[in-house]
């Protein structure tokens, strides 16, 4: 399965890591700081207008790697992206999932203030399911999973985010990935696992970098950020790989008042984006993660339920607040 059980290679990989080996910074180059949170100034989230991005990506129906809706999509991606940042990178790539077909794929890579130095990563996924394999209706198994939670409120923050900070801009540079092909892995019917058929288009982007030369600072992932009941823990790659980050976000989430929200609780490992990202490309990257514990992610995980009923405005701003407070924070604002 893709995050619920420890993944065998996952713990390998972590077992035999102590240092980053040859990355752009080891996984302690993102130390905690004693910082005022509720003193850094942030540009204003629009939860309303994260919304409609939620509602506009669900509007084009699946956003399944080669379907229409995708094509469509990615249209739409990459002309919003425009708009807010200075580039948009499409980054075409194929990919062969667990049944053995090949299917089109696209990172879609939008860069804000791409001469400065100092570069940070926030990312998200864009496809949605293939297959509603965690349905309650056994019939819905092989039916497609809307994505509104698992993808499409991720790919929501980061796009109002963008909009907002590119009127006020961060010292840092930011490239914003909307990874593609996350979520097409074996489904629970398939006759076998392989992890690797999971999240493919971070796995591509990580061994072929839109700009190979550049090191970044830091990286954070959303993925499953607009749920009613949010609850982010500690996860256990994040932990291990950035682990300086974590404190800072979790940090900025107690004194903003979010400590009911960003829960200091340490839980396992899990296979998302992140993990290639910070194994493959070296680069220490957090896991902003939906974890409902003894039910999974959440209650709508890859079933035909995860709607637009699904979403909640709050939750979106709060989870883009406490990353901008940690953006802005460590890197001030300047005029």
């Amino acid at each position: 399965m893709k995050r619920l059980a420890l993944i065998a290679a996952c713990l390998l990989a972590l077992a035999g890591c102590n240092n980053n080996q040859g990355g752009d910074t080891d996984s302690n180059a993102v130390a905690t700081t004693a910082i005022d949170y509720t003193q850094v100034a942030i540009p204003a989230f629009s939860a309303d207008s994260a919304y409609a991005f939620v509602e506009k990506q669900l509007s084009f129906g699946n956003r399944i790697p080669g379907s229409k809706g995708w094509e469509k999509c990615a249209v739409w991606l990459t002309n919003q992206m425009g708009r807010y940042c200075d580039s948009v990178i499409v980054q075409d790539f194929r990919a062969v999932l667990w049944d053995g077909s090949a299917i089109p794929g696209k990172n879609i890579i939008a860069l804000l203030n791409p001469q400065a130095e100092k570069r940070i990563l926030l990312a998200a996924h864009w496809d949605s399911r293939s297959w509603a394999d965690h349905d309650p209706s056994e019939s819905n198994h092989r039916s497609p999973v809307p994505g509104a939670n698992d993808g499409a409120s991720g790919v929501a923050a980061l796009m109002e985010m963008a909009r907002i900070m590119s009127a006020m801009r961060p010292s840092v540079g930011v490239d914003f990935i909307f990874f593609d092909v996350e979520d097409q892995g074996a489904p629970e019917w398939a006759p076998s696992h392989d992890e690797t058929n999971w999240c493919i288009g971070s796995q591509y982007w990580s061994n072929n970098r839109h700009t190979p030369y550049v090191s970044y600072a830091y990286g954070i992932l959303f993925d499953m950020v607009g749920t009613s009941k949010p609850r982010f823990t500690q996860e256990g790659v994040s932990r291990y790989f950035a682990p300086g980050l974590v404190d800072n976000l979790w940090a900025a989430a107690q004194s903003l008042g979010y400590g009911n929200v960003f829960l200091k609780e340490s839980t396992s490992e899990i296979l998302d984006d992140h993990y290639f990202v910070n194994t493959i490309a070296h680069i220490p990257m957090v896991d902003i993660v939906q974890n409902n514990g003894d039910i999974s992610f959440f209650e709508h995980w890859h079933t035909v339920a995860d709607d637009i009923n699904s979403i909640n405005k709050e939750t979106l701003r709060i989870v883009a607040t406490v990353a901008m407070k940690t953006v802005y924070g460590d890197f001030p604002y300047e005029k």
